[in-house]
């Protein structure tokens, strides 16, 4: 990258170190909860193995939150996770993994 300062006739290299621009990663997941119930559809668009793992933590103190099994989703490739608590559903979401 070329840096120009005030002054300067030529520009001279940028000493700083170039930013890495990082590749796009991570699946696009839709949630849907009813009741008791979460399923989540993901759609990887990208040429990088994303693994998926759908986390639920449930409504009531003695109902068990729950972390899913890892789900691989290839490039451009759809996969479906669900899971469910005994009774309702406080917060759902999708953890993503290189």
């Amino acid at each position: 990258m070329l840096l120009a300062l005030p002054g300067d006739t030529v520009p001279r290299l940028d000493p700083r170190p170039a930013a890495r621009a990082e590749a796009p990663f991570g699946a696009e997941c839709r949630l849907r909860t009813e009741g008791p119930h979460t399923v989540a559809d993901c759609h990887n668009p990208y040429p990088e193995t994303d693994r998926l793992r759908l986390h639920l933590e449930c409504a009531r103190w003695w109902d068990v939150d729950s972390d899913g099994a890892a789900v691989a989703a290839g490039p451009a490739r759809t996969v479906r996770l669900d899971g469910r608590c005994w009774k309702e559903v406080r917060a759902a979401w999708v953890g993503h993994q290189r």
